[in-house]
């Protein structure tokens, strides 16, 4: 019997982590999340991504229970919206660390394994904020399009190590990270979208299954299901 492939998503105990963790379960993976919350039916363990020597533990302990890592889906974050003269220089570092150094310790722990085994699938999930910009976004933004262009330098030097590395950078989604009162809720602003509603955390889910178990031909890509906020 073929063992399951393993996938460890970030950000796993909801919203774009909880449904892709569904997702490639039922695509027949192996997965563990990683949250600062337990993760429902899901192996899981409790880390900070921020905190480089807790993801590195974190992703051993998974390795150990499901097997060698093939995938790695970076969802964990959080958002806020802050006007630029109001962000405070703790408000700035703690964005930076979660979205960005997140990124880079949750990578930074698989890699070694895949490189060694000449195969790998790395996805981070950015922003359609980090392509576009918005209002009252600025260390969002600059967060996730920091993390866009991590992705892109890693999907060149990664290459010929057989580790395909890509982006999803969803629009306005449907998840607990945007409050009831949010503007993205408006209908004003749905009524801007050419969909007229937000994006489903099923559908970033499904692109990012489309990148990590369909296709091998991806290399640097940003895949952004948004609802037409971005076209």
């Amino acid at each position: 019997m073929t063992q399951a492939r393993t996938a460890i998503v970030t950000g796993a105990a909801s919203g774009i982590g909880a449904a892709v963790c569904a997702t490639l379960r039922r695509a027949g993976w192996a997965v563990g999340g990683i949250d600062l919350r337990p993760v429902a039916d899901t192996e899981s363990v409790c880390a900070d991504v921020s905190d480089e020597a807790a993801v590195a533990e974190a992703v051993s302990s998974l390795a150990d229970q499901l097997g060698p890592v093939d995938a790695l889906v970076t969802a964990a974050g959080y958002y806020e919206m802050v006007p630029f003269s109001e962000i405070s220089a703790q408000a700035w570092q703690r964005m930076l660390a979660v979205l960005l150094g997140g990124t880079v310790n949750s990578i930074a722990a698989v890699l070694p394994g895949m490189i060694a085994r000449g195969d790998g699938r790395i996805v981070t999930i950015t922003s359609e904020l980090g392509l576009g910009g918005g209002d009252g976004d600025a260390h969002y933004a600059a967060a996730k399009g920091a993390v866009i262009g991590l992705t892109k330098a890693l999907a060149v030097e990664l290459a010929d190590a057989g580790v395909r590395v890509n982006s999803v950078a969803p629009g306005p989604t449907d998840t607990p990270l945007l409050a009831p009162d949010s503007p993205w809720r408006e209908p004003a602003y749905l009524r801007t979208l050419p969909l007229r509603r937000l994006v489903r955390p099923e559908e970033v889910a499904q692109t990012v299954a489309h990148l990590v178990c369909d296709e091998h031909f991806f290399c640097g890509e940003i895949l952004s299901p948004n609802a037409g906020a971005v076209i």
